[in-house]
């Protein structure tokens, strides 16, 4: 699957959904795992084991991040992290945030300031 076999209303509505759930917890300045995230979606139906079925969450998960981050409440992605392990986001988000012209030099620290940024946004609004 691909964003080009889901039709547009579908693809914007869920990705909506997608970017209230994370809002929700930048309210409460908690992070989101991925799987819980993709229960959050009703109108698409996606699984973290299939490969096509993650590169369409992190295609969602980079609309978000570049209008979040042009409207200067940072990449809204950030709080979008690994179930278990590091439990940080994923290399795409640093790849993506490099590809925005993010200093991403020291990972932790860009990510730190993103998070934050995000939680003192959202926590006042």
């Amino acid at each position: 699957m691909r964003k080009a076999d889901i039709d547009n209303r579908i693809w914007e509505c869920a990705k909506r959904e997608m970017k209230l759930a994370i809002i929700e917890r930048a309210k409460k300045r908690i992070m989101i795992n991925y799987s819980e995230l993709l229960n959050k979606i009703t109108l698409l139906k996606l699984d973290m084991e299939q490969v096509d079925h993650r590169n369409i969450m992190a295609e969602m998960l980079g609309e978000i991040s570049l209008v979040e981050d042009k409207a200067g409440r940072g990449m809204l992605s950030a709080l979008v992290t690994h179930k278990t392990g590091d439990m940080e986001p994923g290399q795409g988000f640093f790849q993506y945030a490099e590809s925005l012209g993010k200093d991403i030099s020291d990972k932790t620290k860009f990510w730190a300031q993103e998070v934050n940024k995000i939680h003192k946004y959202w926590s006042e609004h």
